[in-house]
């Protein structure tokens, strides 16, 4: 009951942050990703056991790049390409079944443009897509949490076959199929609010999220069983670290924005 209590507050005070920021202004909202990318980055240091600091440095340049120096869309479309690519190819090392011992190189760009970069998407949805409202990224977070809380729940109750057992032995596929399926018909509802992009595209983006933000979760767990810990960190009581509450919403920004971005040029 304690750690249900402190896992509950935890939340509270997290969804009222992310509440406070996004309908506050822009500012608001790219500083607490800002600090969310860093603190995501220095827990992700910490498990691939990065030495250098360059990672931050590169991480605060290529932020303040983006947010308030570029407004051309090809760099932001090269940025996108670059992290697209690098997800890519750590689901080949999620999927290969082996441990793999990355250079300094490789630890510097994954953690550059897989959590970076995914914190950069993850603020240009509301504020730098042409013609996307506020509520568009409510409405991201809402359906990577529905996922959440309803592929533990099914998955508790009626789950028995295992999703990926050598990385996440409590993930079961009755869990994982009950989280879609929540998942879409939250974007079904959100799609009754917000006239931004149609029910379809809504449904679409479900899917896109919670594929991704599963794919993302798993790629976390092989990165925490590889360095030997259950929480990537101990900064929110109850969930352990910030990238262990934001690896789903990391991986699936870049995709997300992809995403959309197609349906404003097919609209």
């Amino acid at each position: 009951m304690k750690e249900l209590l402190r896992r509950s507050l935890t939340g509270v005070v997290y969804v009222s942050l992310l509440l406070a920021a996004i309908f506050l202004n822009s500012d608001a909202f790219d500083f607490l990703f800002m600090v969310f990318g860093l603190g995501c980055i220095y827990e992700f240091k910490r498990l691939l056991k990065i030495r250098r600091y360059y990672v931050f440095v590169a991480f605060l340049g290529l932020w303040w790049l983006y947010i308030y120096f570029i407004k051309s869309i090809l760099p932001v479309y090269a940025l996108l390409a670059l992290t697209l690519l690098t997800n890519i190819l750590l689901l080949g090392y999620l999927f290969s079944g082996k441990h793999k011992v990355f250079t300094a190189l490789q630890k510097f760009l994954i953690a550059l443009f897989y959590i970076g970069s995914g914190c950069i998407f993850l603020t240009m949805i509301p504020y730098r897509l042409e013609g996307f409202e506020k509520i568009l990224i409510m409405g991201v977070f809402v359906i990577i949490w529905v996922n959440d809380s309803f592929a533990y729940l099914v998955g508790k109750s009626i789950g028995k076959n295992k999703l990926f057992p050598s990385i996440s032995p409590k993930k079961t596929i009755e869990g994982s199929l009950g989280g879609l399926i929540f998942a879409v018909l939250a974007g079904y509802l959100i799609s009754r609010f917000d006239a931004s992009i149609s029910t379809v595209e809504w449904l679409i983006l479900a899917m896109v999220l919670v594929i991704s933000g599963n794919l993302g979760d798993l790629l976390e767990s092989k990165f925490k069983r590889s360095a030997g810990v259950k929480d990537s960190g101990a900064i929110l009581p109850g969930h352990g670290g910030i990238l262990d509450r934001l690896d789903s919403l990391v991986f699936a920004a870049p995709f997300a924005y992809a995403t959309l971005t197609i349906f404003s040029y097919v609209s």
